[in-house]
């Protein structure tokens, strides 16, 4: 019975053995230790050519998974090339269709200035043309050839009138025909003196003349039609001559760009044909505030046809590489842009200069790196950025008209198209609920870099990992770690693997117990930060989240909670479970009662009963029932009935990890042994009655010591684990103090028989030659008191048939 020795419990590291003073004798080290599958897999997603190979990294948190992500990414960055730009103009005939130009890297805010100088200079040059002598002059002919064929068709006609006698008059509601008689207007009452010829006569006249003078009015329109068409192709003529040469010197500037080139002459046609805008703005600056000359027209909504959005823009001279953007907020807008609205007269509108980019406008021609339950937690974000990187483009749509929420005004930009490599980082599980549950997942990101977080712990591993400990320290100006320091956090590193043949790669773990180490050795005064900083920064941690822990073990130090750490009582034990905080684990123990009698083979699990146990729990304690009947009185039906609980449980139980305490239990109330209460019982059992590893071990083993230490330590206590357990022990050191002082024992077990032989002091026995238990052995025991619950069931039962009326044997 004899337990673990001290050394057994906890690997430690020998600062002797390490290669420095401080962590200040060591070289740089920017690398990541462990994880060269994860880092190859986000290589091959940031070089691959291929379409889909979009990158999921995975991994627990603090793994360095955001830092390997930015350095690989920043890396191939710098290896591409600029993308191209980005614009979006307007569609002169469809205005809610806005075009994408894409232009050469660098060339978007060249394109924009450039407009908005053309703009400028125009508000100030037509103007001028059309207030300059030549225009006048031209204009003024224009109107005085109107002036001149319209008199001249009114005196031919007047002429002709009057040689019929028949004058034209002006009167205030238009021009009317009158006879003439001796030089004078006829007056109506000399017009009814006349003889009836000759009044028919003048009627006769007058009504031919007055179809005449129709004719030469409705020639008038036509002639003014004529010369406001003089005057428009005049005015055109003016303004192409001011629009051309302007343009053309945008065009020379960027002759190369097809795009812009086109772009241009729809722009030069549509300031000709409305060089009224530049008049009218030339009028309202006519009282302004500024000479016309040093305006600002390109920033006047009327003329806002003519403005350039640039969505993405690269400046050769100060950027380098393809760009490597993050989104903290990846919402619907963010990710794939938005269309933003003002109010007017209480409507919304929007035109092509209220488009705003998205993230995966900035990234394009690069990597996006996202938060992915961020983006799935984001309404409707999740599908615009699958449909986007299924497309291949970006199409930007208003959230409210996907939505239907309001009616207004919107736009249908053109589609810009998307190279870009998507780089999500999450953990195991929302992975594996996106490879289950969404089918265009794996068509989508078919690469996965899995981080890992543990690492083998040998002489080359602790001395990358102390190298990467004191380039920390340096990045974030902490002070050098002393070799002691090193060696304890390597401790802590190995701890958190829980296994010693490992460290642990949860790196902001350990960043975050260096910089507290640092704070307390700056309260030393030190110039480097110690051993005794680490183990503070290690104690002071587990101490602020120790509440509830301090609160179960006053329980049960008070009695309130029943555990017993002294005596044998039979049927009972003391089992060990772990709970959880958070990132903070701590053991507690628990009674485990059994209770047997004669039944029908039937073993309760009350806490399966009453729906507190877990399916891991029940399927544990169904494996007992397993090994109870193929080790027993195989020869007789199985007729016990039992019942199995945890005292004083007020929660759910998970788990198979007191499986091996629960089958102990039951064999002591079968055989009636009593079970030493200074022992804690953990591991599970399978049903050939080995005793396999579980978790938290350490945790379990610390959480009994605490509470034996609170109520004095014997000699006598100590924890009953899986010999395949050794293997993980990284005690603290008042566990491992007391096991050396011989007040505490930690003792592995490998069966059921050798556990039980420990707990009740009496040997388990195994079958002999005969086929029995050795007599007075704990499993002899348990066979005759399951024959004889079998012989008892056999004769209570063969009676009542009798009194039924069957016939006897």
């Amino acid at each position: 019975m004899n337990g673990l020795k001290a050394e057994e419990l906890c690997q430690s590291c020998d600062p002797s053995k390490l290669p420095f003073q401080t962590t200040a004798d060591l070289a740089e080290f920017d690398e990541f230790i462990g994880q060269d599958r994860a880092l190859d897999a986000i290589r091959l997603s940031s070089t691959i050519a291929h379409r889909d190979f979009n990158l999921f990294v995975l991994g627990p948190v603090g793994s360095g998974r955001h830092s390997a992500v930015r350095k690989i990414l920043a890396e191939q960055a710098r290896s591409r090339d600029l993308p191209p730009d980005w614009v979006y103009v307007n569609n002169f005939e469809a205005a809610h269709k806005p075009k994408a130009l894409r232009m050469p890297t660098g060339t978007a805010v060249t394109l924009k200035r450039a407009m908005q100088d053309l703009v400028d200079d125009l508000a100030n040059e037509i103007p001028a043309l059309f207030e300059s002598e030549e225009y006048q002059t031209q204009r003024r002919a224009i109107e005085q050839e109107l002036g001149e064929a319209q008199e001249s068709r009114m005196a031919d006609f007047t002429e002709r009138a009057k040689a019929e006698n028949v004058a034209l008059l002006r009167t205030p509601s238009g021009f009317m025909l009158a006879a003439i008689r001796d030089g004078k207007v006829l007056r109506g009452e000399d017009f009814d003196k006349l003889s009836e010829d000759e009044q028919a006569e003048i009627e006769d006249k007058i009504a031919r003349l007055q179809e005449d003078l129709a004719s030469v009015l409705r020639e008038a329109p036509k002639l003014e039609k004529a010369a406001r068409k003089r005057i428009e192709e005049l005015n055109a003529g003016m303004a192409e001559r001011a629009v051309s040469a302007r343009v053309a010197e945008i065009k020379g500037e960027l002759a190369e760009i097809e795009s812009v080139a086109e772009y241009l002459e729809t722009v030069r046609n549509d300031m000709i044909e409305n060089a009224e805008v530049f008049l009218a703005a030339a009028a309202q600056n006519a009282e302004g505030p500024f000479p016309g000359a040093i305006r600002k027209y390109h920033q006047e909504p009327a003329f806002d046809r003519y403005v350039v959005n640039v969505m993405v823009s690269h400046d050769p001279a100060s950027d380098r590489g393809a760009p490597m953007e993050t989104e903290d907020l990846p919402s619907y807008d963010r990710l794939a842009g938005r269309i933003e609205h003002v109010s007017q007269m209480g409507s919304l509108v929007t035109n092509f200069t209220m488009i705003k980019p998205g993230a995966l406008h900035n990234a394009n021609g690069g990597y996006l790196v996202l938060d992915a339950r961020r983006v799935l937690a984001e309404p409707f974000a999740w599908d615009a950025l699958k449909r986007c990187l299924k497309n291949q483009s970006i199409t930007i749509t208003s959230m409210a008209d996907r939505l239907s929420l309001v009616s207004t005004t919107t736009l249908q930009p053109d589609p810009i198209p998307l190279d870009v490599r998507v780089v999500l980082i999450g953990d195991r599980i929302l992975h594996a609920l996106l490879v289950m549950l969404d089918p265009d997942f794996r068509e989508l990101f078919k690469l996965e870099a899995d981080f890992s977080e543990e690492v083998d712990r040998d002489d080359d591993t602790l001395t990358l990992y102390a190298r990467l400990i004191g380039s920390f320290a340096r990045r974030e100006a902490l002070r050098p770690i002393s070799a002691e320091g090193v060696a304890r956090l390597l401790d802590e590193a190995t701890r958190l693997a829980g296994d010693t043949a490992k460290l642990s790669l949860r790196l902001g773990a350990m960043a975050d117990i260096l910089r507290e180490a640092d704070h307390y050795a700056g309260g030393r005064k030190s110039a480097r930060t110690e051993a005794e900083d680490i183990e503070k920064a290690i104690a002071e941690k587990e101490r602020r989240a120790a509440r509830v822990k301090d609160r179960m073990q006053e329980a049960i130090t008070r009695g309130t909670v029943m555990i017993d750490t002294d005596g044998a009582k039979a049927g009972q034990v003391n089992g060990l479970a772990v709970i959880g905080l958070g990132e903070y684990f701590f053991g507690r123990p628990s009674r485990i009662t059994a209770r047997v009698r004669m039944g029908a083979g039937k073993l309760i699990d009350i806490e399966r009963e009453v729906e507190l146990g877990g399916p891991l729990h029940s399927k544990g304690v169904m494996i007992l029932s397993g090994y109870l009947t193929s080790t027993y009185a195989l020869d007789v039906p199985f007729s016990m009935h039992a019942s199995l609980v945890f005292e004083q449980s007020y929660g759910g139980i998970e788990g198979d990890s007191a499986s091996s305490a629960e089958l102990y239990a039951l064999l002591s109330a079968i055989s009636g042994v009593p079970i030493g209460q200074n022992f804690a019982v953990t591991g599970s059992v399978n049903q050939l009655g080995d005793v396999q590893a579980i978790g938290g071990v350490n945790e379990k083993i610390e959480g009994f010591f605490e509470i034996c230490a609170a109520r004095g330590l014997t000699g006598e206590q100590g924890v009953l684990i899986p010999q395949s357990n050794v293997a993980h022990l990284m005690l603290r050191q008042p566990v491992v103090d007391a096991v050396a002082a011989g007040k505490f024992r930690v003792i592995p077990v490998s069966t059921i028989g050798e556990g039980i032989e420990i707990l009740t002091g009496t040997p388990a026995g195994s079958r002999g030659p005969d086929g029995a238990f050795p007599a007075g052995s704990v499993n002899a025991r348990v066979e005759a008191k399951l024959r004889e619950f079998a012989n008892t069931r056999r004769a209570f039962v063969q009676p009542s048939r009798g009194d039924a009326g069957e016939p006897d044997a």
